[in-house]
């Protein structure tokens, strides 16, 4: 089988395609920082649509962006990583210029798939890329410092945004929707500075997308997207279960965020140090599942009593756990998703192992707003089961993958 060359053998040359990626991934997060906050205002008050043609829009648009991902991905392992990733980052910015001209419900979903599908392209082609330019006893490490980056830029691009809201100015939203597409071309000229990364012919009779007959990494995949609905579950369900289950004052939603944040900045690298295979990796996340699930009891706990204090101290406890589960999650699954991959399809392959996030995030809010606040106590025990139950059972699905390969 052909293989994708490793360009990069010193850990002095290592470092140097990291620290780009690293640029790349806080310039994109920056930016998405800035539009994620004062988007949604910006097309009901500006634009004037309605929040359930917002809605409906977005979620078309990362439907179609999750079905894009794969195919992506396979065109950058056939045409070549860095040359894809530059491209989809510049696309990606012109998507989110095209919101500036929408002016009704269908070309707002229309430019919503295309800002969809550049996002979840350029994710899996920059998955791709890094692992086509670093050691793979590296790329989890790398990766963390993406994360780390990534959550960094979105915390300053949110603060931008803030500044946004408090004009609520057409001008002001459209200045962050300019800051962000500009954010992509600075992300995708950080990418052009990357080792050329040569492309990969297919082999003669090799279907065009294998990884959907790996059934092995599908399970993986599909055990990773259960694990992702802490996503949503912090995002969607924990601050609809402060605000009408339990005696927290209202900030506490936005304190919880700032305590993840800042503890993911400063601790997934720390985290992905403990990776060093497979079997660390699946161990990571067995760990994740158990963090996660007791963060889900301590949840419910916080809607006891009628004292505020008693919650915030309770919830804060189980923010704590949720993000230690978090990090160890993300850690693992990094490992996990790069090394079950083979190295001449690392794009298509991630674009896949990605679509757990995109389905995350769309099926997570409706089910877990109703399971857990409409269920409250079970609904919190269930949601943890279940995260144990995924955690635990990813070791068994990595070595039935390991068999395979």
């Amino acid at each position: 089988m052909t293989t994708i060359e490793q360009p990069v053998t010193t850990p002095a040359r290592a470092s140097r395609p990291g620290r780009l990626l690293a640029a790349a991934q806080l310039a994109a997060s920056l930016g998405d920082g800035a539009f994620l906050t004062c988007s949604v205002l910006y097309f009901t008050r500006v634009v004037g649509l309605t929040p359930g043609q917002v809605g409906l829009g977005l979620t078309l648009g990362w439907a179609v962006g999750t079905v894009a991902g794969m195919p992506l991905g396979h065109a950058a392992d056939r045409r070549g990583a860095r040359g894809a990733a530059v491209l989809l980052s510049l696309a990606t910015g012109l998507a989110i210029t095209a919101f500036l001209f929408a002016g009704s419900a269908w070309t707002f979903t229309l430019a919503a798939c295309c800002y969809a599908t550049g996002q979840c392209g350029v994710s899996a082609v920059r998955q791709a890329l890094l692992a086509a330019v670093a050691e793979p006893s590296r790329r989890t490490r790398i990766r963390a410092h993406l994360q780390s980056a990534g959550n960094a830029g979105l915390a300053i691009g949110a603060g931008l945004g803030g500044l946004a809201l408090l004009a609520d100015t057409p001008g002001a939203y459209a200045a962050a929707f300019c800051l962000d597409a500009a954010a992509f071309v600075v992300s995708g000229l950080l990418l052009r500075l990357l080792p050329l990364v040569p492309p990969v012919p297919r082999a003669a009779g090799e279907p065009a997308l294998a990884v959907l007959r790996d059934r092995p990494y599908a399970l993986v995949t599909l055990l990773n997207a259960i694990l992702l609905l802490r996503m949503p579950l912090l995002s969607v369900a924990i601050p609809l279960w402060i605000v009408s289950r339990t005696a927290a004052p209202e900030w506490t939603v936005s304190a919880l965020f700032v305590l993840n944040t800042v503890v993911v900045v400063l601790g997934q690298v720390r985290a992905a140090s403990h990776v060093t295979g497979l079997h660390s990796a699946t161990r990571l996340v067995r760990h994740s599942g158990i963090l996660l699930a007791a963060s889900c009891a301590a949840f419910a706990l916080s809607a006891t009593g009628s004292s505020a204090t008693l919650a915030v101290t309770v919830l804060v406890a189980g923010a704590l756990l949720q993000v230690l589960g978090e990090m160890l999650q993300s850690a693992g699954t990094w490992e996990i998703g790069f090394a079950l991959a083979p190295s001449d399809r690392q794009g298509q392959y991630q674009g896949f192992f990605g679509t757990g996030t995109s389905i995350a995030r769309m099926a997570g809010p409706a089910l877990l707003s109703t399971v857990v606040v409409q269920w409250g106590t079970p609904g919190w025990l269930l949601v943890g089961a279940v995260f144990m139950a995924a955690g635990f059972a990813m070791g068994p699905a990595v070595r039935w993958a390991g068999r395979r390969r």
